[in-house]
């Protein structure tokens, strides 16, 4: 019999990993309370699928085969039933989590797992209320979530070491890179890397060293090419540990270690300009369902899918 998974929830992330599912010939059953929520994500997973096919990332010959594997449906109980992976992408509210993991336990069959998507709760608290808690671990995708190779895996100590065993067998099937944490940390470890650039970014920005735009041509044109063949520990290895003790011993003095969230960040919410969803952020967009802020993620979309057939051509 065909493996099952559920994708819980149809934004973002649950409509990548429900690709990424298909595309591997799971039958993936999405569940939203929301019939249009569902007709909505099911039109933009075509939509993906169909710009991996023109770049030929997806031999056109797959893609009725993917969206057949795909079913929709409204009622949490008929996306679990039969499911051996049931991937949880609800938004961020632990009460909503703890409902949804409920209504799981009380109609999935003996033997499955339940991975959170979650990008910043403790898996400590996502299992609280569990009864089973050995079945949850949390698989952190990143978006979008059907070409980004990542998955970070954060286990509990009350995981089966075969629940982590096959849900690391099972993002290596998927095409993934997966890490597993070795223990339980605030972030993970991508978004800890992240918000400790973005810190030093924003404060260098804040001082008048450099505006957003030469922040990021910096990031792209220097840093993220070399790091999209070579890592922060690498490269260090590389310009000599000698070196980067110099370095370390003149600049961690110098780095911003701010506690609170930075100043521009606060302003720039309260003035309700969040980014590429509402049509500003640190760069003018039009509105956040306009066709330059449609084309922004679609020119990413492109860009991240020809980096991803270079990773492949190159057996990374």
């Amino acid at each position: 019999m065909r493996a099952e998974a559920s994708v819980i929830g149809t934004g973002i992330m649950g409509r990548g990993i429900a690709l990424l599912f298909a595309l591997n010939n799971f039958k993936v059953v999405i569940y939203d309370s929301s019939p249009e929520s569902l007709n909505k994500a099911k039109d933009l997973i075509a939509k993906d699928l169909s710009l991996m096919i023109d770049e030929q990332l997806v031999p056109a010959g797959k893609k009725q085969a993917a969206l057949d594997n795909i079913v929709t449906v409204d009622k949490l109980s008929s996306a679990v039933v039969n499911s051996d992976f049931i991937v949880e992408a609800v938004p961020e509210r632990l009460e909503l989590k703890w409902d949804i993991y409920a209504q799981i336990e009380a109609c999935a069959k003996d033997e499955y797992t339940i991975a959170s998507n979650t990008s910043t709760l403790p898996i400590s608290d996502l299992a609280k209320h569990l009864v089973r808690p050995e079945r949850l671990l949390i698989t952190h995708f990143f978006n979008p979530a059907h070409l980004v190779p990542l998955v970070e895996i954060v286990k509990s100590e009350k995981n089966s070491a075969e629940v982590v065993s096959a849900t690391l067998s099972l993002m290596e099937k998927l095409g993934k890179v997966p890490v597993i944490l070795k223990k339980e940390v605030p972030g993970f470890i991508a978004n800890r890397l992240q918000a400790a650039l973005l810190r030093e970014a924003l404060y260098l920005i804040d001082s008048g060293v450099a505006d957003a735009q030469d922040i990021d041509n910096i990031v792209t044109s220097g840093l993220g090419f070399r790091w999209s063949t070579l890592g922060p520990i690498e490269i260090a290895d590389y310009g000599g540990l000698d070196t980067w003790q110099s370095v370390m011993a003149n600049l961690s003095p110098e780095l911003d270690c701010s506690k609170s969230v930075p100043t521009v960040i606060k302003q720039l919410n309260q003035q309700g300009h969040l980014g590429i969803k509402t049509g500003r952020g640190f760069y003018q967009y039009e509105e956040g369902q306009g066709t330059l802020a449609a084309g922004k993620i679609g020119a990413r979309d492109l860009a991240f899918i020809r980096l991803l057939k270079l990773r492949q051509q190159r057996g990374t």
